[in-house]
Formats: structure tokens, C-alpha cells, sequence
């Protein structure tokens, strides 16, 4: 017999993208009277809530709920709270969704007795950036190792892009929390697994996400995962994996070699030597990641892409300790209307 699902979307000012992703629900193979399709929008100020009505007044199980509070995890929670389905699973409105990907996250998840399963961060890209970006995003020197970000994984795993929950989850280790402007998703399933939870991903489950399409917004956006991910290590104790930690160091060493270097000479020749190091590795990754006859073209802007998610991350994670570890803060004010300036939705 099948479940019962509720599909819960977190959105802000997503009026570009949510009728593409309502549609690629829509067309789900999934039986719809034992679908309920949530959106937690919060308070958008362009045409999102005004298209939202438009496909509710078609499909009586899409809901709109309100988010107050306008950020991620308060929306999920939001959505969960409201839910009345035996599994839950998180969409994203700047994501589109296979016609099978519901079935599918049902399929693994009763096949391998998971508490979470999920696929791998797809992506796609309309402009020249937003292309970069997704070339950078599937390769190790970017994104750290990072197995959710590659589509050809099979197995355990420490988090997955999205999930697809059994609710009994929430009612063991509780809701997403709240205090976590980004990384809400992560913290969660760090919980998960430590509470003896297993999450799987599956190359069976298919979605594409859209990236950001311009190098100061990655930038921004890097910048708030370093921050909050400072948060999470400090809740938890210990980092998920050391590849949270590999930025803040590097950008932490580069910057106190450049408090240090006109005062000293073996300072400013280390300085030299490591951001030497640096930009040969980034452009031998840019290289090597555009191998093929579309790809050339992509890079001369591959180094800057690679440094606006190497450096915003670092920056970010810096401040964060900042904030959360030496002046003891519960969050900078100006990362936390950032986040809430942007649109709600995270990859």
C-alpha cells in the first residue's frame, strides 16, 4: 500500500521560478489524492504569492501557508507542523523535479530502511555565470569532497540535497532549528545520524537545481553557509566532516600572514608562497574541469568562481567565530538580514 506524502517548498520572491517547479510536481506519476503540496512562503513582495493562487485554484492540494519569520528552517518547521502525511519531503522552489522522483524517494526508502534519502545536487544553468558555477559546483576542488554533489553516488551518507523523511523522524529528534538562518538541513541531519538514523542517496532520485547566477551573490551565499555552519559546530562540538573547516583556516592563515608581512619577511615569502600555490591549483582546476569543446569558453572565469566559494565561505566562517565563539553573540545582525533579504530557498 502506498504512503501518504506531504511535500513541503520554503519560498521568498520566487515569482521567476515557482510555477516551473509547482509544474514539475504536478506532472509527478505519484497518486495525487495521497499528495499534499505545502508552500511556506515567506511574505513575498513580487508575483510568487499571486501565481501560488493561480495553481491552488487548479489543484486543490497545493496549500500556502505564511512565514512569518521569513527564513528556512521556520518555514519547514511551518509546513511539518501543518502536514498530516507518513512522509515528508522537502522541495525546493529553485529546483525541478523528475516525473518519478517522488516514487522514487518512496521506492529507496522502504528498499534500504532509511530515515532520510535523497539524490544528488543536479544542476542547470541559462547564462554564461550561472554555467560556471555549475562546473565548479560537481568538482572536488570547489565544493570539498562533498558526496552529495555528485549524481552517481550510491549509498550512506552524512546529509543528501533535500530529503525524504519518514515523520516518525521529526517526532524522535524534533523540528529544524530555528536559530539556524542557513545550514538548518545539515545541523539536522548531523542529528540524525547521531541519534543512530542512516541517510542514503540514490542516483535513482533526480532533480536539478539552479545555481546562482552571478559571482557576488555566490559569494553572499557561501558566506552565509561558512557563518552558520560555525553555529553547528559549536552546537554539536565537532565539525560534520573537515572539509567545514578547510576554508575558514586557509583564509584565517592568509589573513594574519597579511597583518604579519610588512613587519617580516618570512611572513610576506609564506604569504607569496601559499597564494601562489593557490592560484596555480585554482587554475589547474579550472582547466581541468573544462575539459571538452563547450567547456573552453568557461575558463577565464573559473578562478574567480572557485574564489568567491573558497573565500566567501572562509570569510563567513570567520566571522562566525567571530560572533559566535570569542564575542559570544547569538547572530551578526547584518548576516541575518542578508540571509533574509535573499530568496529563503538553499543550495
Amino acid at each position: 500500500m502506498k504512503k501518504s506524502v506531504s511535500v513541503i517548498i520554503p519560498c521568498r520572491n520566487e515569482e521567476s521560478h515557482i510555477g516551473n517547479c509547482l509544474d514539475t510536481i504536478i506532472s509527478q506519476e505519484y497518486p495525487k489524492e495521497l499528495l499534499e503540496v505545502i508552500v511556506v512562503d515567506g511574505m513575498s513582495d513580487d508575483r510568487t504569492r499571486e501565481i501560488l493562487k493561480i495553481y491552488m485554484h487548479s489543484y486543490p492540494y497545493i496549500k500556502l501557508l505564511d512565514n512569518l519569520r521569513k527564513i528556512v528552517p521556520s518555514a519547514l518547521n511551518v509546513g511539518i507542523k501543518y502536514s498530516k502525511s507518513e512522509v515528508i519531503v522537502i522541495m525546493g522552489a529553485h529546483t525541478e523535479y523528475a516525473r518519478d522522483y517522488i516514487s522514487k524517494c518512496i521506492e529507496v526508502l522502504e528498499q534500504t530502511g532509511a530515515d532520510n534519502v535523497g539524490g544528488a545536487a543536479r544542476t542547470k544553468a541559462k547564462g554564461y555565470i550561472q554555467n560556471a558555477v555549475s562546473i565548479a559546483f560537481k568538482t572536488s576542488f570547489g565544493v570539498g569532497g562533498a558526496k552529495s554533489h555528485y549524481e552517481e553516488n550510491e549509498g550512506y551518507v552524512d546529509t543528501v540535497t533535500y530529503g525524504c523523511y519518514h515523520r516518525k523522524v521529526f517526532d524522535k529528534i524534533g523540528l529544524f532549528d530555528e536559530e539556524l538562518v542557513r545550514n538548518q538541513d545539515d545541523e539536522f541531519n548531523l542529528r540524525l545520524t547521531r541519534s543512530g538514523g542512516k541517510i542514503w542517496q540514490s542516483p535513482k532520485i533526480k532533480s536539478w537545481y539552479y545555481p546562482r547566477a552571478s559571482i557576488i551573490a555566490l559569494f553572499k551565499q557561501y558566506m552565509q553557509y561558512g557563518y552558520w555552519k560555525v553555529r553547528v559546530i559549536q552546537k554539536h562540538k565537532i565539525p560534520a566532516a573537515i572539509r567545514h573547516i578547510v576554508p575558514g583556516t586557509f583564509v584565517g592563515l592568509i589573513t594574519i600572514l597579511i597583518v604579519f608581512s610588512p613587519f617580516s619577511q618570512l611572513s610576506l615569502k609564506i604569504l607569496g608562497g601559499l597564494l601562489t600555490f593557490y592560484l596555480a591549483a585554482s587554475v589547474a582546476a579550472s582547466f581541468l574541469s573544462c575539459k571538452g569543446p563547450t567547456k573552453w569558453k568557461y575558463i577565464p572565469v573559473m578562478p574567480i568562481i572557485y574564489f568567491a566559494y573558497h573565500f566567501g565561505y572562509g570569510y563567513g566562517f570567520l566571522r562566525g567565530v567571530l560572533d559566535f565563539a570569542i564575542l559570544k553573540k547569538q547572530a551578526n545582525e547584518t548576516f541575518t538580514k542578508l540571509t533574509r533579504t535573499e530568496n529563503v530557498e538553499k543550495k
